[in-house]
């Protein structure tokens, strides 16, 4: 048994494989070891296929940077050839037989893919308490929330499982859990991971997928393997100008950042989040950088609506879809808030539906004009430490609510009655700064730097210009070096 697993970093495991101190049978033996201690409290592994992994070792591992490391794959839109899909849902069991191009890429690089990890529905909200699966648990206090939609993906590295995990981000859904659970998480560029071939874009452009990681760099050296155009897909982005594990071996130039406290949904932020945020500030001016306070100019009233009509709109469409491949037992088994958001998105006009959109266009605009003068923006990632379970699903009542509504064309009536918005306050809230990032389609990251008192991790955000993840890669790694992430 290789008991110093949880001692290396994804490309230090690799390293060792590389020079034959250890094979890639060890390591997938060890990371089975660490799921059997870890997993039946934790709930982050949620499929697993440890005899396919076994197998794919003794077939080849594809010569790469990452070559023997065990991965894991968030059970949502990464399709790997023979495996279940349950995307969180009681309703869906879907068997691809193909590779996404994503998890083809994956691949190359050498990972040992043997299991997937556990996802709110369709990864519609900000907490991994599933029906279908159950709640995952925070590794650093048990009965707390993950976050989500990686939630299980955050658990998994954060517990030691694996050093690196996929997960998918459409509102915060890698930076808030990577917040959460005490890791690295960077949301890329719009258009920098493909996430075809089933679709070129998702959510209007909000979705984009990468890994969650302990280090830097392993980050950094995933999206150079995992990065770049693909046939169909809408965007064609620029490249970095070197490699972006380059970019983290070399100390970025002193930079102007600027620092918004503002929360963009009306909510209070938590006195520990907040001085946490005024520590990092003042770390980041010993360490030589400007930091300016200023608040983007953002309609907050606006910015939550126009995010939740073009999402509901999206719902409504894959619920559609679903129902048309999978049947009507196959929807009709959803949680009462997927229903109930399709039930939204279909009472919306497509007129309502490209407003909004010319609302995130005001948002895009907006922070295009601030980072003209400021190198990244700081703030934190959420509002809060995390919260126990419980208390950002909707009520009982709720629920009984929504069942009861969701057959009706009153999803517009709801929404401009204030009645949304005050049943998914707790979720809209909670993503009170991670949402611009996935409307604006700007490079953002978690970096896991401060504490609470009683013990749980506060991540904190930095957004940065479109297709500059070189510049967010070189700030987070003299972080880990200089100050030291709270793993």
């Amino acid at each position: 048994m290789f008991k110093e697993y949880g001692q290396y970093d994804a490309l230090g495991l690799a390293s060792l494989v590389a020079a034959g101190e250890v094979t890639p049978e060890e390591l997938l033996a060890a990371a089975i070891t660490r799921a059997n201690e870890v997993n039946p409290s934790l709930n982050a592994i949620i499929h697993r296929f440890e005899d396919r992994a076994f197998q794919q070792i003794k077939d080849g591992l594809p010569s790469g940077p990452f070559t023997g490391v065990p991965f894991v794959l968030k059970d949502l839109l990464a399709a790997f050839a023979g495996e279940p899909m349950t995307m969180g849902s009681r309703g869906m069991h879907v068997v691809p037989d193909y590779d996404s191009e994503l998890v083809r890429r994956y691949k190359a690089s050498g990972v040992n893919i043997f299991a997937k990890t556990n996802t709110p529905e369709l990864g519609l909200i900000i907490t991994t308490e599933p029906k279908a699966r159950g709640a995952t648990h925070n590794p650093h206090k048990s009965g707390y929330s993950t976050g989500g939609s990686s939630g299980g993906s955050a658990a998994a590295v954060s517990a030691g499982i694996v050093p690196m995990a996929h997960g998918g981000d459409g509102g915060g859904s890698i930076r808030f859990p990577a917040s959460w659970c005490g890791v690295f998480g960077l949301k890329p560029s719009r258009g920098r991971n493909p996430l075809g071939p089933d679709q070129g874009e998702d959510w209007q452009g909000a979705v984009a997928e990468h890994v969650l990681t302990r280090t830097v760099r392993d980050s950094a050296a995933m999206l150079d393997c995992s990065s770049g155009h693909e046939v169909g897909a809408p965007y064609n982005i620029a490249l970095p100008s070197g490699s972006f594990l380059s970019a983290t071996e070399r100390d970025p130039k002193p930079l102007r950042i600027a620092l918004s406290r503002k929360p963009l949904v009306t909510t209070q932020l938590h006195p520990e989040v907040d001085a946490a945020l005024v520590k990092t500030a003042q770390q980041l001016r010993d360490l030589g950088h400007e930091v300016v306070e200023i608040e983007p100019d953002i309609n907050i009233e606006r910015f939550w609506r126009d995010f939740f009509v073009v999402v509901c709109g999206e719902v409504a469409a894959m619920v559609a879809g679903y129902k048309q491949l999978y049947g009507s037992a196959c929807v009709g088994q959803f949680e009462p808030a997927t229903k109930n958001m399709a039930m939204i998105g279909r009472s919306l006009s497509a007129a309502d539906f490209v407003t909004a959109q010319k609302g995130w266009h005001d948002i895009q605009l907006a922070m295009g004009r601030l980072l003209l003068d400021h190198d990244l923006m700081l703030c934190p990632t959420v509002p809060t430490p995390a919260v126990p379970h419980g208390q950002l699903p909707n009520s009982k009542i709720e629920e009984l609510l929504m069942l009861a509504s969701h057959r009706l064309n009153i999803g517009k009536l709801l929404l401009n009655s204030g009645l949304v918005e005050q049943m998914a306050s707790p979720i809209l809230e909670k993503m009170a700064f991670t949402m611009m990032g996935n409307i604006t389609g700007l490079p953002g990251m978690s970096v896991p730097l401060h504490r609470s008192l009683d013990g749980l991790p506060i991540g904190m955000q930095f957004t940065g210009r479109m297709n500059d993840e070189e510049t967010l890669f070189s700030l987070a790694a003299q972080l880990e070096r200089e100050i030291g992430f709270c793993l």
